[in-house]
């Protein structure tokens, strides 16, 4: 059961993540700095939910922490959507920048705030338990789930639906494949691709909330949120850009991040192999699966490059 909730858990991250950079993929704009948008999520929901008092109705808690979550990611992921839609900015270069500046702001920010918090007597102490996080947390039939759970199969159906069945997710995908014929029928390129920009940030910062708030017994950005947003891209890819491959690979590599963090209590597997490499496992995979895999993806075809009006 610990294997399933934690398989669970770690698989909605990665969906939540992986939609996001699905979404801006698919609008032409790669999104690398998913890393970066989630610790900004990650951060805005982290410091609502321990602000929160406990007394609150759990459903007050529950809106106001992931809106906090979605408009830190949203808020970050426009640093992208400006520097490669407005300026044409090298997008790797960009996300790569992104990540690395939000891990280190979010460093100064706690340690800042703990410093604060313990008046200087003990300014690397960390926020060890946010009691108030409990409001997240249901029982259905004797068991205990996260209402991410059910967040992430709502995501899965309205991704689907909104990705291949309207409007807007066939204008956006057309953007990240024939931009200029898209703009020869009316469609805004440069609007459907910060739309696509945007919603990995509302994506991202969700995602980032969940991590550090149900993945994780304590929050302490030192490390950022240890490569998941690395993993998630790497379960997009696995899972083609599509939402329902995407959900199957997230719960494969869920399954193996969930090992390396549960071994520890089934003693066949303690004795079996040393611990470091049941904690490489997920990276390790990722690597595997990549290599087998990239030969035979089929990302939109103008991902990544610049939309230029006056180019036919």
């Amino acid at each position: 059961m610990l294997l399933m909730q934690y398989t669970l858990i770690y698989a909605s991250v990665l969906i939540f993540v992986a939609y996001g950079g699905m979404f801006s993929e698919r609008s032409g704009t790669i999104n690398l700095g998913l890393e970066g948008v989630m610790v900004m999520g990650a951060l805005g929901g982290a410091f609502t939910l321990y602000a929160l008092p406990a007394t609150l109705p759990a459903a007050v808690i529950i809106v106001s922490t992931l809106l906090s979550a979605i408009l830190f990611g949203m808020l970050y992921s426009l640093l992208l959507a400006v520097a490669a839609i407005n300026f044409k900015a090298d997008q790797t270069l960009v996300g790569t920048a992104m990540n690395m500046l939000a891990t280190a702001a979010s460093v100064v920010i706690v340690k800042a705030f703990n410093n604060a918090r313990s008046g200087g007597q003990n300014p690397s102490a960390i926020i060890e338990y946010i009691q108030t996080r409990k409001v997240f947390l249901i029982k259905l039939a004797g068991s205990e789930f996260n209402i991410y759970m059910i967040l992430t199969l709502v995501l899965i159906a309205v991704s689907y639906i909104v990705l291949f069945k309207t409007r807007f997710g066939l204008r956006l995908m057309a953007c990240g494949e024939f931009p200029q014929a898209a703009d020869s029928v009316g469609i805004n390129v440069y609007k459907m691709r910060y739309a696509g920009v945007l919603i990995s940030g509302f994506c991202g910062g969700i995602g980032g909330i969940i991590y550090i708030s149900a993945a994780n017994s304590q929050w302490d950005f030192m490390y950022g949120v240890a490569g998941a947003g690395f993993l998630a891209l790497a379960v997009m890819i696995f899972g083609q850009w599509n939402p329902l491959k995407i959900a199957a690979s997230a719960l494969l590599f869920g399954v193996f991040r969930a090992v390396a963090d549960t071994y520890s209590a089934f003693d066949a597997l303690v004795h079996l192999v040393p611990g470091d490499v049941y904690k490489m496992l997920p990276y390790i995979i990722s690597l595997i699966v990549l290599a087998f895999t990239s030969k035979k993806s089929r990302a939109p075809k103008a991902e990544g490059i610049p939309y230029d009006k006056g180019v036919r």
